[in-house]
């Protein structure tokens, strides 16, 4: 678990538990990537990036590492040249995912009703 992630467990109370969601699936590129890897099940790097729209690679590293810190991102290096490395959930990342769609239906909602009071 990241540091950041462990110090919002220890300190937020039960009743701002949201806070740790936050924390642990806020990013950038989180939910896309929690996203992806749903969909396709494993996926390389280069590929993700791709997917993704080719965001940094520095900013997609970054968040996958925060991810596989935090348990939800499994990392799998396979030792060849030049390495292979591939991305899959863990079964605490499957459990995010119905979250990931709630959001994703409340920012579909909340983007319809701000176009249409343009």
């Amino acid at each position: 678990m990241r540091e950041r992630t462990e110090k919002v467990v220890r300190e937020w109370p039960a009743e701002c538990a949201a806070e740790v969601a936050v924390v642990v699936l806020g990013g950038a590129w989180k939910p896309a990537i929690l996203s992806l890897l749903h969909q396709d099940g494993v996926i390389r790097f280069g590929e993700l990036g791709r997917r993704l729209g080719d965001p940094p690679p520095r900013v997609l590293t970054r968040q996958l590492r925060e991810l596989e810190d935090d348990g939800l991102v499994l990392r799998t290096v396979y030792p060849q040249v030049p390495p292979k490395v591939e991305y899959s959930l863990t079964e605490l990342g499957r459990g995010a995912l119905p979250i990931i769609d709630q959001l994703a239906r409340w920012g579909a909602d909340y983007a319809g009703r701000i176009d249409a009071e343009d």
